[in-house]
């Protein structure tokens, strides 16, 4: 039975990831944070069985932050293969605590592969880049991209990802770059733009809110589905060397056809309800990420079979199911 050690285990693609490993036979340890209230909403369906947590599945705390915990954690555990998904994530926050991100994002991926180095153990690690690295450089964007930050986010992404080929170069550790562009589903955090954008849909629709503001419409984007994007991640460590991949549909669609599409799910304008906010405006705006995945479907066999409008219908309809359950008093979680 492999090992797995993931971080971010409670965010987005750590819950699906959670999944797809029990599904494999991993035993999984995933990494959460302290916090005051409850933060696992996300993995209770795949933690539980009648009840009771199944037995190849465990939960630590420790903090990217927090040298220490994470070295405690891997020589623990020793784990056959690192997921590192955990990060502060949100590109507009980044501009609020740039050092925060700088430490978690960035220093927290040294501190993991560090730990992995001290062990002397043999483990395969996955580094979740992001597209966010390219910032300004122009589309499409592959391998061999240069990159150009326009972030606080993107600018510790960068470093996390030379990290990581730094280690694998200079220690022999079995260490890949997953450079995922935009992913979304209905766990989605509610500050994304998708998910604001479906969640009002569905409140709107119900008449429980008037307007969605939004900042830069003509922002473009490459949005994939989630679930087939943490199978990615799995495919790299399985691979006999370690590399780096864009993983990407190679759509282009704009934030104003993101709302437009949500919006007519639902039989609606999005003109009449959408309001342009410059307080939604990044201080440096990235225009057009739009990734190329052909090494992806090349050496790993992947390609994305959950496109641009299938995505967008299935993230409304999730969203106004959980109203609906909301509204009758039945607080649940709805799968995709």
């Amino acid at each position: 039975m492999k090992r797995a050690l993931v971080t971010g285990t409670t965010g987005q693609d750590g819950s699906y990831l959670l999944e797809l490993l029990l599904e494999k036979g991993y035993e999984v340890h995933g990494l959460k944070r302290r916090s005051s209230s409850f933060n696992t909403a996300r993995i209770e369906e795949a933690v539980r069985s009648e009840g009771h947590r199944p037995e190849r599945f465990s939960m630590h705390y420790a903090d990217l932050a927090d040298a220490a915990s994470v070295t405690n954690l891997v020589r623990d555990i020793e784990p056959d293969e690192v997921y590192h998904l955990g990060a502060q994530s949100h590109v507009a926050v980044s501009f609020e605590i740039p050092e925060y991100t700088a430490d978690v994002t960035g220093l927290g991926t040294v501190r993991l592969l560090e730990a992995i180095r001290a062990s002397n153990r043999p483990m395969r690690f996955y580094q979740a880049s992001s597209s966010e690295m390219f910032g300004s450089t122009p589309p499409p964007q592959n391998e061999s991209t240069p990159f150009h930050p326009r972030s606080p986010y993107g600018s510790a992404k960068v470093f996390g990802y030379w990290s990581t080929v730094n280690y694998r170069e200079a220690y022999g550790i079995h260490a890949s770059n997953g450079i995922l562009f935009n992913h979304e589903s209905a766990r989605r955090g509610e500050t994304f733009v998708t998910r604001k954008i479906t969640r009002a849909v569905a409140r709107i629709a119900a008449g429980l809110q008037p307007e969605l503001r939004l900042g830069n419409l003509d922002a473009v984007r490459d949005w994939g589905y989630a679930p087939e994007y943490v199978e990615a991640m799995w495919l790299m460590l399985q691979q006999d060397e370690p590399d780096d991949y864009v993983i990407a549909t190679g759509e282009a669609h704009s934030v104003r056809e993101f709302a437009e599409a949500a919006f007519s799910r639902v039989g609606l304008d999005w003109s009449k309800y959408v309001v342009e906010d410059a307080r939604y405006v990044r201080p440096a705006e990235v225009d057009a990420l739009i990734g190329d995945a052909s090494k992806a479907k090349e050496k790993l066999d992947w390609e994305p079979q959950v496109r641009f409008a299938e995505l967008v219908n299935r993230m409304v309809d999730a969203d106004v199911e959980l109203l609906e359950h909301e509204l009758a008093g039945h607080l649940v979680r709805v799968e995709l």
